[in-house]
């Protein structure tokens, strides 16, 4: 495997290390016959190691993050010999969940408590999955080597001081119920930027920042054009912001902007 040539057409330096951890973990699999997975990897990089892969026609390999939603996901690299319900039987010892019981008086955190606490923790982002925030505490989906440090350091911040923190296997994930509400947009044209101007309520230079600092996929495709069309169906990802998915154009206003029917993850 000729690593330099894979990845000569690749620009950006964080791409190049990326894709080349992915092709290290390709080549350990094939040698050693076992499998491989990489840290969690961000939507951005999601997309491109899916490029990657489709671009040089490998196969073995999935994109695991505990749920089929899941934003972020380990890339695993598994032996041909693998079939799908062999692969499955290792996903337990890839990921585990670190589930957070808060005590009553704590009330209900967000996401970014306990993100901003496992950073303040000084541990690195790439270790940890999603974070599934409920009424009584979160699902933490972490690799599963890096689940007991998470455990037996979260109570030493005051915030899960007396909170119980438990290991919990992948499959006994809590996934929350979407909440779906429909709004309604009206954008001058069809173009990616008028659509994450008005969902990320901010302005049109704003929103050409955002695209252009990568932070804006379709339909899981990380998308840095501003004229890109959007159609029916898109799901519209803006990182931070959150996910909105096209249902349908409702007409047009007597200045002839579009009317759009929006669902809007919440």
């Amino acid at each position: 495997m000729d690593k330099q040539q894979l990845l000569k057409d690749y620009k950006k330096q964080e791409d190049k290390m990326c894709l080349s951890q992915v092709l290290d973990k390709i080549e350990f699999s094939k040698n050693r016959d076992k499998i491989e997975h990489t840290d969690f990897l961000d939507m951005y990089q999601v997309a491109l190691v899916e490029n990657f892969m489709r671009k040089n026609k490998i196969t073995n390999y999935k994109l695991y993050g505990g749920y089929n939603e899941a934003e972020r996901k380990v890339a695993i690299i598994y032996p041909e010999k693998y079939n799908e319900k062999m692969l499955e039987k290792n996903y337990s010892k890839i990921l585990k969940v670190v589930r957070v019981l808060l005590p009553e008086e704590k009330g209900k955190y967000s996401h970014r408590n306990y993100l901003g606490g496992i950073v303040k923790l000084g541990f690195k982002r790439e270790k940890v999955g999603d974070i599934i925030v409920n009424e009584n505490g979160a699902d933490i989906i972490a690799l599963a080597e890096f689940a007991d440090i998470l455990k037996e350091q979260l109570p030493s911040l005051t915030r899960f001081k007396n909170s119980k923190i438990i290991i919990e296997e992948i499959q006994n994930l809590q996934k929350q119920e979407l909440k779906i509400e429909e709004v309604k947009i009206i954008v001058p044209s069809l173009r990616l930027d008028n659509f994450v101007s008005d969902l990320a309520k901010t302005s049109r230079s704003k929103a050409n920042q955002i695209i252009e600092q990568e932070r804006v996929f379709i339909n899981g495709q990380n998308e840095t054009k501003a004229s890109k069309q959007v159609k029916i169906n898109d799901i519209i990802t803006i990182r931070g912001k959150g996910r909105f998915v096209i249902k349908a154009f409702d007409g047009t206003t007597r200045s002839g902007r579009t009317v759009v029917v929006v669902e809007k993850y919440v």
